[in-house]
């Protein structure tokens, strides 16, 4: 496999729901996110974008076909491994935050770092300091999230998922609940650092303007990759 490839899944199906009822969900999905990539996925609701963001994520299992993360095949770890690869080389972003309200800014962006258990506290202050500087709240971070604006708390999400210097960032909505404003603001945010740190971003979104300003475009249809295109075939 090519260790430049950060994150690749092939022929990837999944069912959800009891046998006699199940739903096909994905049916042989295959993509290639390489380094400093920004990749859209579009499709209406149901189509299994966000199925195949939880398995890519490492949050849930395929039925058939494979996930890779730097070249490695993530079939066949244990529930132990599984969690240890996803807090070190993926962040998160969702729609809604989930940001511990009593937390300040800078004690939520911790909270990866706590669990991969690498840093002294020193460094981890440090580094979520960082973090919320690179996001425009380093004045905020002491201040308790639940004082933070929407907008606030979504950049200390984006801050959050950065903590361990993830390979792979995964995003579902990331900027769903924000303003035109503060949307733009989030996702070019975003995509500069993923430029910059050669990282991969994958988000799932239903704003037009934000796909048509990712690298690839991929549309999803009855669980399926229907076609999928780059930037330089759009301008």
């Amino acid at each position: 496999m090519n260790s430049e490839i950060r994150l690749s899944c092939h022929d990837v199906e999944r069912y959800l729901g009891e046998e006699e009822s199940r739903v096909h969900a994905l049916r042989g999905v295959s993509l290639q996110l390489d380094p400093g990539s920004v990749h859209a996925v579009v499709g209406p609701s149901g189509c299994g974008k966000s199925t195949l963001l939880y398995i890519l994520g490492l949050l849930d299992s395929p039925d058939k076909g494979s996930v890779a993360i730097e070249s490695q095949l993530m079939s066949n770890l244990s529930d132990d491994e599984l969690a240890r690869r996803r807090n070190e080389l993926i962040g998160f972003i969702f729609q809604f935050h989930f940001l511990m309200e009593d937390f300040s800014a800078q004690e939520n962006v911790m909270i990866p770092m706590r669990r991969l258990g690498r840093l002294s506290e020193e460094e981890m202050l440090e580094r979520a300091g960082g973090l919320l500087e690179a996001v425009g709240l380093g004045d905020k971070r002491r201040r308790p999230s639940r004082h933070l604006s929407g907008g606030e708390q979504q950049r200390v999400a984006i801050a959050r998922s950065l903590a361990n210097d993830p390979k792979v960032i995964l995003a579902d909505e990331p900027t769903g609940n924000l303003d035109t404003a503060n949307s733009e603001r989030a996702f070019d945010l975003l995509k500069n650092l993923v430029h910059q740190g050669e990282k991969a971003l994958l988000l799932v979104t239903h704003n037009p303007a934000i796909a048509e300003a990712c690298d690839w475009i991929h549309e999803m249809k009855d669980g399926r990759i229907i076609a999928s295109h780059p930037r330089s075939s759009r301008s």
